[in-house]
């Protein structure tokens, strides 16, 4: 086949600026070469014992091997809801505000093809996951990328007012901000709050690393006034429990919005993970001692890796939150982050993610490099003793 039919490429023209994932490029690479893969944000051990069990407890007693219901099992629910009352003193209805997902990337796939058209603008923050872009780009709306610069990544709010024009329909936020690691203040929320009600926005806000705080706190936008009708906030379990083969997301909103957004799931995935959805809905009343445990081991990693990399010569951007650090390799005599990393298994083998591919203008984290932190304390050691060695 040429990749041509009728004359026009295979590819529907929204999505030809995306290939294979950077994610996919570089796990297939660790696996080539037998590299330490500290590229993809996913854990090297499982989540709670207690947590594992309860999912083959649903398997066997039969509960989610069927079709569960499409907003999702009522305890998950229920559970998701009570979280966000216990956390943050948010309260949603269950039955009405509350939407079970395939993970954090179908909630905000869903909510862009819900909520945007063709002509919408998106003011998000970059770098930026990358799935924001190809999500926006389905959607038939534009991205109007804000960026965010080493070594502290925190937004230009004089920026940001400039950035919204009358065909900006949503901002579309990460705190904790996967690559670098910032996290919003609350007088930075302050503001963006302000402007969104200013310009009667609507604000989507990705918070699948909310438990991972290292400095300041996180503090959910859809909590300050005049956000509770015009905020979708987004989480998952995967980053939180250490299991994110599992894929169980949710989106808390008012109820119109959830409405919207599970027109739009309902012809994605309809719905996933049945067995595991009543899991997680055990694994989010957990005591408080295991989102404060699961933490600061996270939190030590960051430190055993963040140092690692000092030795070993590069410049590290401290993270105050995620699974992430972003370098940049100039100091290395380095100049190209996408060169270096697909390098970097035959030189040392370790394996990392050039902040490059999530930018609009892939100049602006050309020297930039991440590392994730969410492995065994040894791996991150031999990791960091390879590339000192190196």
């Amino acid at each position: 086949m040429t990749g041509m039919t009728q004359g026009r490429p295979l590819l529907n023209r929204r999505l030809a600026e995306f290939g294979t994932t950077i994610f996919a490029e570089m796990s297939a690479l660790a696996v080539r070469t037998g590299s330490i893969n500290l590229g993809q944000g996913f854990p090297d051990t499982d989540g709670p014992e207690a947590v594992r069990e309860a999912a083959v407890r649903a398997l066997r007693d039969g509960r989610g091997n069927q079709y569960p219901p499409g907003p999702g099992v009522p305890e998950l629910r229920s559970a998701i809801a009570d979280h966000q009352q216990r956390f943050y003193g948010l309260t949603f209805d269950p039955d009405t505000e509350v939407l079970v997902t395939a993970g954090a990337t179908e909630a905000i796939a869903a909510t862009m093809l819900a909520l945007l058209e063709p002509g919408d603008e998106v003011i998000a923050f970059e770098p930026y996951y990358d799935s924001y872009a190809a999500c926006v780009s389905m959607a038939g709306a534009t991205r109007v990328p804000l960026t965010l610069h080493a070594p502290d990544f925190r937004p230009d709010l004089d920026a940001l007012r400039d950035a919204v024009t009358d065909r900006t329909r949503l901002l579309l936020l990460n705190s904790p901000h996967n690559p670098t690691g910032m996290v919003l203040t609350r007088k930075e929320l302050t503001a963006i709050a302000e402007l969104a009600v200013e310009r009667d926005l609507l604000v989507v806000t990705d918070e699948v690393y909310e438990h991972l705080v290292f400095e300041g706190e996180h503090i959910p936008l859809i909590s300050l006034p005049g956000m509770r009708d015009r905020t979708i906030s987004i989480s998952s379990a995967g980053k939180t429990f250490s299991f994110t083969g599992w894929k169980v997301g949710w989106v808390t909103a008012p109820a119109p919005l959830v409405t919207a957004i599970r027109t739009a799931k309902q012809f994605l995935t309809y719905v996933s993970s049945g067995p595991f959805q009543y899991a997680v809905a055990e694994a989010l009343r957990l005591p408080d001692d295991y989102f404060t445990g699961f933490r600061e081991d996270l939190r030590a990693k960051r430190d055993i890796l963040a140092d690692g990399l000092t030795a070993a010569g590069f410049e590290v951007f401290h993270p105050q939150g995620t699974y992430f650090i972003t370098t940049d390799i100039a100091a290395l005599g380095e100049k190209d982050g996408l060169a270096f990393c697909r390098s970097l298994p035959e030189r040392c083998g370790v394996v990392a993610v050039p902040n490059a591919v999530f930018y609009d203008d892939p100049e602006a984290g050309r020297n930039q490099v991440r590392f994730a932190f969410c492995k065994r304390e040894d791996v991150l050691r031999e990791a960091a003793s390879r590339l000192q060695r190196w």
